[in-house]
């Protein structure tokens, strides 16, 4: 297996029947070009995910900084190189956030053509500065994305990009609970995408990470 090489998806990747492989493979494709891509590889170093759930997570390089539209693209470009049978590849995920005062362009068409084309999202609401601060408190007020990563620097104490990932890997499953119940508010609202903010479904991404087969 090509562990820890960058541009997974560029080239077709297959289950070597000899070798003892991971239970669950994840290609991940970021919008953001360092936090989200920090935290995921905190994920992929986490004794849950690596001694528990054997799980491996491949992050796709070079994709930082795309709209969803696009990223959305490549994830699909992506799973037609690595589809059939044989495929190492389990699971395509597209992290990205909503963005407000001004949404992404096309978020409820990237939405709904990842969703038929099998490709996982994991949407911030307004962005993935959210799910940071869910690893320290509930949060149910609106936020724009300014207010989302002001937040997020007064809790953690961090000045820019980038994260401490002891910090967060702790709280990662109050976070997860955070946000499964934020979804459930918004549920019982009737709020739906791309209203649901503050929302982050990074919850649904780490708990594909954990799921582990009989």
């Amino acid at each position: 297996m090509a562990r820890g090489r960058k541009g997974v998806g560029q080239r077709s990747l297959k289950r070597k029947v000899a070798n003892r492989v991971p239970r669950k493979t994840l290609l991940v494709f970021c919008e953001g070009e360092k936090t989200e891509q920090e935290y995921i590889k905190a994920l992929k170093r986490s004794p849950l995910v690596r001694e528990f759930a054997s799980v491996d997570i491949y992050i796709e390089s070079d994709t930082g900084g795309l709209v969803p539209k696009t990223l959305v693209s490549k994830a699909i470009e992506a799973k037609a190189r690595n589809s059939g049978e044989g495929s190492e590849i389990d699971e395509i995920w597209c992290v990205f956030d909503v963005e407000w005062p001004t949404n992404h362009p096309d978020l409820n068409h990237s939405v709904e053509r990842a969703r038929q084309s099998g490709i996982r999202v994991a949407i911030s609401n307004p962005c993935f500065e959210l799910w940071l601060i869910l690893h320290f408190q509930d949060h149910y007020g609106f936020l724009s994305s300014a207010d989302a990563i002001s937040l997020r620097h007064h809790l953690d104490g961090s000045t820019g990009k980038g994260l401490e990932p002891s910090m967060y890997m702790a709280s990662i499953s109050k976070a997860v609970n955070r946000a499964s119940e934020l979804n459930y508010y918004h549920l019982q609202n009737g709020t739906a995408f791309p209203r649901n903010n503050p929302s982050s479904g990074m919850y649904q991404l780490v708990r594909s990470t954990l799921a582990t087969e009989d």
